[in-house]
């Protein structure tokens, strides 16, 4: 099975696979210090500690082993300020990206970077098809991400719960095809 590079250069900061040994205090630090930017948006923040961390990094290495999703640090000078992942959606060809910043970070277009670089990673893969990102239809930051790297907006659904605390409960799916 092919996989997308464990590291991937963006010029001024990196992606850089999550490694449970390793990043532990990182990971819980880079977390910690965006609780209140991440809260209005990302439900999994209110069950966030130290088990959630280390479960969420011992189940990176297991999904990256299996090919069921990538997780990266985005990395500046070696140091995480945000986080980017792909996983499989139902269908076996399609994959969904995710992301988020420190919020030191944003507002520096890192967030479009990173995603474009991901992007082309996949894309370099033989099994990928299409790539999506789905976000709150009230997070207009999230959104402008997709816009700018031409995905189109492909449909709107209801949220699963749980929702986010800020969120419309409407999620805006939007979809990239492989190049031909």
């Amino acid at each position: 099975m092919e996989r997308p590079s464990g590291i991937i250069e963006c010029g001024d900061f990196a992606l850089r696979r999550w490694r449970a040994r390793d990043d532990f205090a990182a990971a819980l630090t880079l977390i910690e210090e965006s609780v209140d930017h991440l809260r209005p948006w990302m439900p999994w923040v209110a069950r966030h500690g130290e088990s959630s961390t280390r479960d969420f990094l011992a189940k990176s290495e297991s999904k990256w082993a299996s090919g069921e999703a990538y997780n990266y640090a985005i990395t500046k000078d070696g140091t995480p300020i945000g986080m980017c992942q792909t996983y499989r959606v139902t269908e076996p060809r399609g994959w969904r990206l995710g992301y988020w910043l420190h919020p030191a970070a944003t507002g520096q277009g890192i967030a479009t970077r990173a995603t474009a670089a991901m992007v082309a990673e996949m894309f370099a893969l033989p099994d990928v098809e299409y790539l999506e990102i789905t976000h709150d239809m009230a997070n207009i930051s999230s959104g402008a991400i997709p816009r700018r790297l031409g995905f189109s907006e492909v449909r709107r659904e209801r949220a699963a719960p749980p929702a986010a605390p800020s969120g419309s409960g409407i999620e805006v799916v939007w979809r990239l095809n492989r190049p031909a």
